[in-house]
């Protein structure tokens, strides 16, 4: 009989919009907190990292995608002088993230926006770049969904992402899967409650799941495939975490 995470992870992929936004409403209050947890602590590095693409091009328009409470728009806000767009599924998040970018006198240059990453509400070339923080494990056809973010994005500009990734055998694999699938859903518990408890025993067979489906070789395809170019791929943390970055290509 399937495991309550075995079942979540084959709902997640049959309803995949619906599933996130369940699984993550109600959950904005802690969320940066937790964020890290789930992380392994190293959720602030790798946000850097992505941003640092999107820094060196000095975008004046930026478009975050599954922007969540905001975290990856202020930081965008805080080393650019762009104008940030950041879209989210989920209300609750959203509402948390206005609070924050209030908090942080940032409501001149950052406007956050319910919409779907499968079906972005802007013209063609809209914005110098795109950043999307942990979102393909929640869409029903990523390679679809990528096309529709470099839509977007003018030729030339910068789409940098960060998910999480799966360390490599012999001796990382193991111990990652220790963590998710031991002390992952109890320092969930303990930090925030049952429902992060949920959420910790959903992510590591999620993240597995994922990259079986979708390895990453073919992400670089699919980046590729949506008219991306120069794409490179930094995993972080042993595996942990995955950075990638590329190019609209021109024509």
């Amino acid at each position: 009989m399937p495991t309550p995470s075995q079942r979540a992870v084959v709902r997640s992929r049959a309803e995949p919009n619906r599933f996130a936004r369940e699984l993550f409403d109600g959950l904005p209050r802690r969320y940066d907190v937790l964020e890290e947890v789930l992380s392994f602590g190293q959720n602030r590095r790798w946000r850097t990292a992505m941003v640092d693409a999107v820094v060196a091009g000095n975008p004046a328009t930026v478009l975050d995608v599954a922007t969540g409470t905001a975290g990856v728009a202020l930081a965008l806000a805080d080393r650019t002088n762009a104008r940030v767009v950041g879209v989210d599924l989920t209300e609750q998040m959203l509402r948390r993230g206005r609070q924050r970018v209030e908090a942080r006198g940032r409501d001149d240059r950052i406007r956050l926006a319910a919409a779907r990453a499968e079906q972005l509400p802007f013209r063609d070339a809209s914005f110098d770049a795109l950043t999307f923080t942990y979102l393909l494990r929640y869409v029903a056809d990523p390679a679809a969904t990528l096309a529709e973010l470099a839509r977007v994005v003018r030729p030339g500009g910068v789409v940098a992402s960060l998910e999480f990734g799966v360390p490599p055998p012999p001796v990382w694999r193991p111990a990652w899967r220790l963590y998710t699938r031991a002390i992952l859903p109890v320092a969930g518990l303990v930090s925030g409650g049952g429902a992060w408890a949920r959420v910790g025993s959903f992510l590591g067979p999620s993240i597995e799941q994922h990259y079986r489906a979708h390895p990453v070789e073919r992400h670089v395809a699919m980046w590729q495939a949506a008219g991306l170019e120069n794409v490179r791929v930094r995993p972080m943390s042993l595996g942990g975490g995955l950075v990638m970055s590329g190019r609209r290509r021109h024509g």
